[in-house]
C-alpha cells in the first residue's frame, strides 16, 4: 500500500473504528476482484485492504498517527537531533552507530528480519554501509536472501453469502489477488459480520518467514422468507379462513426441509406457534400465522358469512381505547 491509508478508504485522520469497517465492506462490495473484473477496481480493494488491516488494529493505527510506523506496518527509524553534533568531524566523542549500539535501529530489524537479524555479525552495521566492507556493501549475503525472514502477508476478502448457507454451511470459491483461487469452507450457523480466519491461506513469507492468513468477512443476504435472531428462526406462515376456522396440519418451510405444523381450531393471524430444534445449531423456529383471505368473494362465501353474523357476529375490537 502507499499513499495515505485513510484517503484509500475515503475517509479522513479522525474517522471512527465503526467508520473505517464501514467504508472498507462498502468499497469490498464494490471492488472485489470476485464482483467487479475491472482492473482499477482489483487497485482500489487491494489498497483498501491494506489501509483497514492497518487501522483495524487500535495500537498499530495509534502509531502510524504518532510516525511510528509507516503506511505499510513498518517501523520508522527514530530521527535523533544530537546525532549530527555527535557525528560530527572532529568531536573526540564520535561514534559509528552499529547494529548493537543502536537500540532503534536493532529493534526495526528485529521487526523487519525476525530473531536472526542478529546474525549480521558482531560489526551489523558499519560506518559506510551494511556487512562486512566499506561502502554499499548490502547485506552481508548480499542477494542471497539467506539472512531475510518475513511473514507473508495478511490478504482480506469480503464474502456474500445467501441464508441457507449462512445456516447449514457450505463450500465456495474466492479469487486470489495472484491469481487462483481457493476453497473455502463456510461453517455453520455463521453469523452476518463475522470474520473467519484461514490459517496460512495469505501471501508467502520470505525466508523461514510463515504465510500470511487470509480473512473473510461474511455478509448474509437477506432470505426472503425468513428472519434470524441468534440462533433462532422466525417464518410469517400464510393460512386460510378455513385452515383458521377448521384447524388441521399444513406444511411449514424449515431449513431442513418442510414439517407438519398443527394449526389450532380457532387461530388468529399474529399468533405464533414454535417448532423445537429447528433453527440453528439446535435453536428454535417460530412460527407466525397470517389469515389471507381467497383472491375473489364469491356469492356462496358472501352469503354464508351474512347468515353467520346475524346469528354468530362479534366484535373483535371491544375493550379497545377510541
Amino acid at each position: 500500500m502507499a499513499g495515505d491509508p485513510y484517503a484509500a478508504l475515503g475517509l479522513t485522520k479522525s474517522a471512527t473504528d465503526a467508520e473505517i469497517k464501514k467504508a472498507y465492506r462498502k468499497i469490498a462490495k464494490t471492488d472485489h476482484p470476485d464482483l467487479n473484473p475491472d482492473a482499477a477496481a482489483a487497485e482500489r480493494f487491494k489498497a483498501a485492504s491494506a489501509a483497514y488491516d492497518l487501522l483495524r488494529d487500535p495500537e498499530r493505527r495509534r502509531r502510524f498517527d504518532a510516525g511510528e510506523i509507516d503506511e505499510q506496518g513498518q517501523e520508522r527509524a527514530q530521527h535523533r537531533t544530537y546525532r549530527e553534533h555527535a557525528e560530527a568531524a572532529g568531536n573526540p566523542y564520535a561514534r559509528s552507530y552499529g547494529f548493537d549500539g543502536d537500540p532503534d535501529l536493532s529493534d526495526v530489524f528485529a521487526d523487519l528480519f525476525g530473531s536472526r537479524a542478529g546474525g549480521f555479525g558482531q560489526g551489523g552495521f558499519r560506518q559506510g554501509g551494511f556487512g562486512e566492507g566499506g561502502s554499499g556493501g548490502g547485506f552481508r549475503q548480499a542477494g542471497a536472501g539467506r539472512d531475510v525472514h518475513m511473514r507473508g502477508q495478511d490478504y482480506r476478502f469480503a464474502l456474500e453469502v445467501d441464508f441457507m448457507t449462512a445456516a447449514k454451511g457450505g463450500k465456495t470459491r474466492i479469487t486470489l489477488p495472484e491469481g487462483g483461487d481457493l476453497e473455502v469452507t463456510i461453517p455453520k450457523g455463521v453469523r452476518d459480520g463475522q470474520t473467519i480466519r484461514l490459517k496460512g491461506k495469505g501471501g508467502p513469507g520470505m525466508g523461514q518467514g510463515g504465510p500470511g492468513d487470509a480473512y473473510l468477512t461474511i455478509s448474509v443476504a437477506p432470505p426472503p422468507d425468513y428472519r434470524r435472531e441468534g440462533d433462532d428462526i422466525f417464518l410469517t406462515l400464510p393460512i386460510g379462513i378455513d385452515e383458521a376456522v377448521l384447524g388441521g396440519k399444513v406444511a411449514a418451510p424449515t431449513i431442513d426441509g418442510p414439517v407438519n405444523l398443527t394449526i389450532p381450531k380457532g387461530a388468529s393471524s399474529g399468533q405464533r406457534l414454535r417448532l423445537r430444534g429447528r433453527g440453528i445449531n439446535g435453536g428454535d423456529q417460530h412460527v407466525e400465522l397470517k389469515i389471507v383471505m381467497p383472491r375473489q368473494i364469491d356469492d356462496e362465501l358472501a352469503t354464508f358469512m351474512q347468515e353467520w353474523r346475524r346469528t354468530h357476529g362479534y366484535d373483535p375490537r371491544r375493550g379497545m381505547t377510541t
